[in-house]
């Protein structure tokens, strides 16, 4: 529905709780039927109000023997209720006279609510409240109770997914012998087990959802993501790209200039591209490898491929930091081969990006490298054929469609996304299955590894210390903090302050400072500095997470570290351990600790494999933060559980693959029932 159109109500519902319903996803009453209830309340049996334990939900029946708004200790409606077997006190500490009539002298009411122990004994607080005749019957299945929404009770709900129940088709559109395999049952018997549960259903199966009813709902989910995600992969293999073969001519002549030799993943990687390249069709590729595995490499002979057939290609990272240094790598390597890389930067001179602006759009310069400056309006690469995205997580779906955008006329540019944040088996089979995924799996001989040392911010002197030893020796460090300014809230210490700090402790050693306040060309002559050698301690916020490369650097210092995400810590770690000296990695966090905080320094302590910390991060943070879902397109997975559920991620793909191929009409009956229009964020 386009924003700022009036939301129309349908059969049952006006158009004010229509609106509200939006709020919960719902948009028509096949909608409904996939809302599925939260948890169950067992509202099948009375308890006698004798035989009541406190600190258990209960169902009781009586009669109001006294109801009356008491002022002390604070206003509250009171009330006596009597079955025979004992008396109970219900309290509301916030109710409506209405209340106060339903509970009217004499009056029979079942009350729900949990039992507890009160001053004038056992008492229920907020109960649900309803008023029976004498002798009418029980509900026969357990309560549902729905996750909603403020204007929408649970009352509401319940009518309303009732008469879906009994109204809307409920088509089963998975074979037989697919469910008979996974032992599943059918759609319809699924929901109403779970909107309907009979009185015997095993309610620890159902809260926990691994009753074969809530299985057989969260396979339908995993393989409506997989059918989605799928159809996206196709569409983008039936269209148009510029076929790239692998001359051999520039990426060879590259190879041999190198002072090292590529390991086995990277030559896998660079070969898996360059077939890919070869197609006449868009690659879309994940390039995964974990901080210094030499992803930037494999990139480069892709951009080659691009030019030795004289078409351009464009590199885009978040940041200018780590957008300049893959400039600068990429030109030291390639001026002697004669190529030449155009910077285009949010911080470059007008003129200077004027004349780079020009060559490209001449066709003069094939090779770009920048940060989103790149996909701003200006910026014309006519012969555009490789886009390749570093650090694609940070840029959002529709930045990543603009630089798409930018290929020549009908045809769509090669994408080669790169991460180094490694991506978990079941995430990259689910989020990011419309993807082909190349993977760096060892590190370049020499590199030597990472330790790390867990430190209390009680501590911190020792590790000013240590600092001073690691410099006085000849090395250099980096100190990085969270926050530029002061945060009283978060009690952070700032980067300007443990500036000052270290230039007051270690005065024999030269320090500099670099955030994301300081102008451009500022932040460039600090890191260049560093890089030099001219600067012995680097204070820094995480604009030095990716991409900073100096080998000297052995020793880094991470301020309230139990502050940063897993994949953050191991990013910043992984800026040191670049050369031949054994190198460190000091944590230093702040007391006392959350539960979260400590796990992460555990993880991080305990692991330097990346795809281990990811799996760490995936079940610590969820697929939704992993993935930045908001920014990801695909669509979240609403009840599916990555690491409950893994064993149905397989069989949920291979069916996939079958349904479009055989059975197409099914796949579209299933993303109708699932998403409804909302797939268009896919193509991105």
């Amino acid at each position: 529905m386009a924003a700022g159109q009036p939301i129309r109500g349908w059969n049952g519902v006006n158009s004010q709780l229509a609106g509200r319903l939006a709020k919960l996803d719902l948009h028509g009453p096949r909608d409904l039927l996939l809302h599925l209830p939260l948890r169950y309340e067992d509202e099948t049996r009375l308890t006698p109000i004798a035989a009541a334990r406190a600190g258990f939900p209960a169902q009781i029946e009586g009669e109001v023997l006294a109801c009356e708004v008491v002022l002390r200790p604070r206003r509250q409606l009171v009330a006596r209720v009597s079955d025979g077997s004992g008396t109970l006190v219900a309290r509301w500490l916030n109710f409506y006279p209405s209340q106060q009539k339903l509970l009217a002298l004499g009056r029979r009411v079942r009350l729900f609510g949990e039992v507890r122990s009160g001053f004038f004994g056992d008492e229920m607080v907020h109960p649900r409240v309803r008023v029976v005749a004498p002798g009418e019957g029980l509900p026969t299945a357990l309560t549902p109770v729905y996750p909603t929404t403020a204007g929408v009770g649970q009352a509401t709900l319940r009518k309303l997914i009732e008469r879906a129940l009994d109204t809307e088709p409920m088509d089963e559109l998975l074979p037989p012998a697919w469910l008979a395999r996974l032992g599943l049952p059918g759609f319809a018997e699924a929901l109403q087990a779970l909107h309907r549960p009979p009185p015997d259903a095993d309610p620890w199966a159902l809260e926990q959802r691994t009753h074969p009813a809530w299985r057989r709902i969260k396979f339908e989910e995993l393989l409506v993501q997989q059918l989605s995600l799928r159809r996206a992969y196709l569409a983008r293999r039936a269209r148009s790209a510029m076929p790239l073969p692998a001359r051999g001519s520039l990426t060879r002549a590259l190879l041999e200039t190198l002072p090292f030799r590529p390991t086995a993943a990277q030559q896998r990687a660079a070969a898996e591209i360059a077939a890919d390249l070869a197609a006449p069709h868009p690659m879309q590729r994940l390039l995964q490898g974990d901080v210094g595995s030499g992803k930037t490499l494999v990139a480069a002979l892709a951009m080659l491929q691009a030019a030795e057939n004289g078409w351009q290609a464009a590199m885009m990272a978040p940041t200018e930091i780590l957008a300049e240094q893959h400039y600068r790598k990429l030109s030291a390597w390639l001026a002697p081969l004669g190529v030449e890389v155009a910077w285009l930067s949010g911080g470059r001179r007008k003129r200077e990006r004027a004349v780079e602006l020009a060559r490209l759009h001449d066709g003069e310069v094939l090779l770009a490298v920048g940060t989103h400056a790149l996909i701003e309006d200006p910026v014309t690469l006519p012969r555009l054929a490789l886009a390749v995205v570093d650090e694609q997580h940070r840029f959002g779906v529709r930045q990543r469609l603009a630089l798409r955008e930018k290929g020549a006329d009908g045809l769509r540019p090669h994408m080669l996304m790169m991460s180094a944040t490694p991506i978990p088996r079941t995430l990259a089979m689910t989020h990011y299955a419309d993807l082909d995924v190349s993977v760096l799996d060892e590190l370049p001989p020499g590199r030597t590894p990472i330790r790390t040392r867990l430190v209390s911010d009680a501590r911190r002197d020792e590790v000013v210390g240590r600092v001073r030893d690691a410099c006085l020796g000849g090395r250099q460090a980096y100190w990085v903090c969270p926050l530029i300014e002061e945060s009283e809230a978060l009690q952070l210490q700032t980067a300007q302050d443990t500036f000052d700090t270290l230039v007051a402790a270690l005065a024999e050693l030269r320090v500099g400072l670099v955030h994301g306040r300081l102008r451009n060309d500022e932040k460039s002559a600090t890191m260049s500095a560093f890089a030099a050698g001219e600067l012995d301690v680097l204070v820094a916020t995480t604009v030095i997470e990716v991409g900073v490369d100096v080998p000297n650097a052995s020793l880094m210092v991470i301020e309230h570290a139990e502050r940063f995400g897993l994949a953050q810590l191991h990013q910043l770690r992984g800026r040191v351990g670049r050369g031949t000296a054994e190198s460190v990695c000091i944590l230093i966090y702040a007391q006392p600790l959350s539960q979260t905080g400590r796990e992460r320094l555990k993880v991080i302590y305990e692991n330097t494999d990346g795809f281990e910390i990811a799996r760490a991060d995936l079940r610590i943070r969820g697929p939704g933060e992993f993935v930045g879902a908001r920014q990801s397109g695909v669509p979240l997975l609403r009840y599916a559980s990555l690491e409950a559920d893994v064993d149905l991620i397989a069989p949920a793909r291979e069916l996939a693959e079958d349904l479009l191929a055989h059975k197409p009409t099914a796949a579209d009956a299933l993303m109708r029932r699932w998403l409804g229009g909302r797939e268009g964020l896919l193509q991105a």
